[in-house]
C-alpha cells in the first residue's frame, strides 16, 4: 500500500511540528503549503509548495490531481479565507479534513484584557486606552488602525504594505520573543497599550507577559468563527485523527 498522502496548510508552529512528525513515519508522505507571504519562510519537513491554489476550485483540483488522502488546516486562527476554501475544496473532492488550532489564551490575574470582535473594534478603543500604541497584530490588520492619531509601533518578518497608521516606527523582526525581550521593547518605546489578535500558544503569549508585568491594558481581538469541521488542539491530536481516518482506505 502507498503512503497516505497528506497535504498540511501550514505557516505555523505546529504545522511544522506535524510535518516533521509525519514526516518521519513511512505510513505518510506529507506535502506543506504555505501561502507565499513572507519572503524567506521557515521551511517544514517533507514536500514544500509555496504560494496560493486559486481558490476552492483550483485546491479542489490540487487535491484530486495529486491523489490526496487527507487535509490538516494548520493555518493561523485568523487565516478565515483559507480555512473556507479548505472546507469548500475537501468537501467537493470526498476528503477528509480535519483543523488543527491550538486553543486560545486565557486571562488571568493582573491581566487588564479588553475583548473586542475585529480590529475595527481594536481601533475604535485604542484611543481611549493610551496614544503610544504596539499593535502587534500581523501586516494584514493594520490597514484598519491607519486613522488613528497615536503613535504606533509595529513589528513584522517584511515590511507590511501600506495604508499604516501616519506616526509609527517599524521592526523588522522575526519571533519567538522573550518575556524580557518583550518587556524591554515595551519600555524602550514607552507604549501604554498593547493591540493583539487572540493567536493563542506559549510561543507567541510573551508580551501579554509583559504587558501584564508592566500593567498595560491589552485589546485583545476574537478569532475568526471556528469552522463547522473536526478540530483538534495539538499535534499528537492531529496525527492521531489521521491514523483513525485513513485506517480504511484502500
Amino acid at each position: 500500500m502507498r503512503p497516505a498522502s497528506v497535504l498540511v496548510l501550514g505557516g505555523t508552529a505546529e504545522a511544522r511540528r506535524l510535518a516533521a512528525v509525519l514526516h518521519r513515519d513511512p505510513a505518510f508522505a506529507v506535502t506543506s503549503s504555505l501561502a507565499g507571504r513572507v519572503a524567506v519562510p521557515r521551511l517544514p519537513c517533507g514536500d514544500v509548495r509555496i504560494g496560493g491554489f486559486g481558490g476552492a476550485d483550483g485546491l479542489t483540483a490540487w487535491l484530486r490531481g495529486n491523489r490526496t488522502d487527507a487535509v490538516v488546516d494548520a493555518t493561523h486562527p485568523f487565516a478565515a479565507r483559507m480555512t473556507a476554501n479548505a472546507l469548500a475544496a475537501t468537501a467537493a473532492a470526498g476528503v477528509p479534513l480535519v483543523v488543527l488550532r491550538r486553543p486560545g489564551w486565557t486571562e488571568g490575574p493582573g491581566d487588564r484584557w479588553h475583548r473586542v470582535p475585529d480590529a475595527a473594534a481594536a481601533a475604535a478603543l485604542v484611543p481611549r486606552l493610551g496614544t503610544r500604541v504596539f499593535l502587534a497584530t500581523g501586516s494584514g490588520d493594520l490597514a484598519a488602525f491607519a486613522g488613528l492619531d497615536a503613535w504606533c509601533l509595529l513589528r513584522a518578518v517584511d515590511p507590511p504594505p501600506p495604508p499604516l497608521p501616519a506616526r509609527h516606527h517599524l521592526v523588522l523582526a522575526r519571533g519567538p520573543f522573550t518575556a524580557d525581550a518583550e518587556r524591554a521593547l515595551l519600555r524602550e518605546h514607552r507604549i501604554e497599550v498593547l493591540v493583539a489578535r487572540d493567536s493563542g500558544g506559549e510561543l507567541t503569549a510573551a508580551k501579554l507577559v509583559a504587558a501584564r508585568e508592566l500593567g498595560l491594558p491589552v485589546v485583545l481581538m476574537a478569532r475568526p468563527p471556528a469552522p463547522d469541521a473536526p478540530a483538534v488542539a495539538s499535534v499528537e491530536e492531529a496525527v492521531a485523527w489521521l491514523a483513525a481516518a485513513l485506517a480504511g482506505r484502500p
